[in-house]
């Protein structure tokens, strides 16, 4: 009986924060190594399923890099690197857009509609929704890689208040039409912006910011948006990590409530961290109360 009353306890726990957050939109970026773990993936949709069952309104940005790499190279197309960046030529695009728009992006439907969720996928190119140029990296041009310019949020407020949950492939147009291939993770906050949504959730490869990245114990909860600068040029942030936190504070000052870093590779880390008091990342928002 004692493990059943935990059980009841933990939705105890939980009630307050889904009365919080009913109705609101977050959107969340789905990417990294655990997007190949199958038990993890399972648990990830899952952890969505749920959200949106209690009410909360779910955008989803998914990325999916290495299966890019997969395909280019099952159909031997040359890639060349610069400075560590991939130049993303008129056929590394092409590929770039099948995968994610017509393979991933559809997996991750599927996978949730077998959870009863009403899913749509997407690319940026659906309704004219991002408009980038292209981006240029220390002056150096990688080819067909967007820089977004502008996001046309209306046809995700339709779907949404239709009570579809959009699943978005990163994939943008410029003002001639030529596709390119965007970072999810500039695309996932530049939605969250478009849409002010309450929460912008990262799912990565780390637990979050931490101060010392070799004490697992140093992990920092809750950061306020303020304390980023000062942070990056003490080092704390570093590499990676630095323009994940500064997307998060362009987010924030864009309208977005809070931004969370999380582990995807924990299970059921979503939940954990929206209706738990204790949480699992780390949360960065305005000002820390």
């Amino acid at each position: 009986m004692e493990k059943y009353i935990e059980k009841a306890n933990i939705l105890i726990e939980a009630l307050p924060y889904i009365q919080q957050f009913k109705k609101k939109t977050m959107v969340i970026k789905y990417g990294g190594s655990f997007m190949y773990d199958e038990e993890i993936k399972q648990s990830v949709m899952d952890d969505i399923a749920l959200m949106r069952l209690v009410g909360i309104r779910v955008i989803m940005v998914h990325g999916g890099g290495k299966d890019i790499s997969s395909m280019l190279s099952d159909l031997d197309i040359q890639t060349e690197f610069v400075d560590g960046l991939r130049i993303t030529n008129e056929k590394v695009v092409e590929v770039a857009e099948m995968v994610l728009a017509g393979k991933i992006n559809k997996e991750i439907v599927q996978l949730l509609q077998n959870r009863e969720i009403s899913s749509v996928g997407l690319s940026g190119k659906d309704g004219g929704m991002i408009k980038v140029k292209k981006k240029f990296v220390n002056n150096l041009d990688i080819g067909f890689v967007g820089e977004i310019i502008h996001v046309d949020s209306r046809i995700l407020s339709t779907l949404i208040k239709e009570d579809y949950l959009p699943v978005i492939a990163p994939i943008g147009t410029d003002k001639t039409g030529q596709s390119y291939n965007i970072n999810a993770d500039h695309v996932a906050y530049a939605v969250a912006k478009a849409v002010k949504a309450e929460k912008l959730i990262y799912l990565t490869d780390t637990d979050g910011v931490y101060m010392n990245p070799d004490n697992p114990d140093s992990i920092i909860r809750r950061l306020s948006a303020e304390s980023v600068p000062k942070l990056i040029e003490e080092g704390v942030i570093s590499g990676g990590m630095i323009p994940k936190v500064q997307n998060s504070v362009d987010a924030i000052n864009g309208g977005v409530n809070s931004v969370h870093i999380l582990d995807g590779k924990v299970q059921h880390s979503l939940l954990l961290e929206l209706f738990t008091a204790a949480g699992v990342g780390t949360m960065i928002r305005r000002s820390i109360i």
